[in-house]
């Protein structure tokens, strides 16, 4: 589905989507690569299925040349971001993926609400849609599993993790909009 041409405002959201679907494959690498916790190790192996199909399908309609530039950064981010709250138990690791698919849903929620309404798009803004629509909804479902698996309330760093969390979201979202 390359030759794809779209408005300039959805190239810098697909940008985004794609740096985001990258950093979220190496979010559940760096987890599997630091937690023994069977139950953090199977939410991780499986959501990362999840997030390789998306990142797949995203590839598909987003040409390689309109990709952010800052991919290895993306990727390096993302493992952090797994890894590091992994060193400190599956309540992290959840409230983590919770603070993430947070931030997930509304940043999908604002693209599809630009691309309605159905009826007035054409054929590859349909496809477009319903990609982001697909890829919505398994976020929400990853947000709502890690809630549902976080134990307790979370501890003042673990909250003040997830808001560095969000906020490094927001400007990654900023940065590879552009690059």
């Amino acid at each position: 589905m390359h030759d794809l041409t779209y408005p300039k405002w959805l190239e810098g959201d697909l940008r985004t989507d794609h740096a985001g679907e990258t950093g979220a494959v190496w979010i559940y690498k760096g987890i599997l690569s630091v937690s023994k916790d069977r139950r953090v190790r199977a939410f991780a192996q499986s959501h990362l299925q999840t997030e390789l199909k998306h990142l797949h399908d995203i590839e598909g309609i987003l040409e390689p040349r309109l990709r952010s530039r800052l991919l290895p950064l993306w990727r390096f981010a993302g493992f952090i971001t797994g890894a590091l709250p992994s060193l400190f138990g599956a309540n992290a690791v959840f409230r983590t993926i919770e603070a993430v698919e947070t931030f997930v849903d509304t940043h999908y929620s604002e693209q599809i609400l630009r691309l309605s309404p159905v009826e007035d798009l054409d054929k590859n803004l349909a496809i477009v849609r319903a990609i982001l629509l697909d890829c919505r909804a398994d976020e929400i479902a990853h947000r709502d599993e890690a809630r549902f698996s976080a134990r307790g309330s979370a501890s003042k760093i673990i909250r003040f993790w997830c808001t560095l969390v969000s906020q490094g979201s927001q400007i990654a979202v900023a940065c590879a909009r552009q690059v």
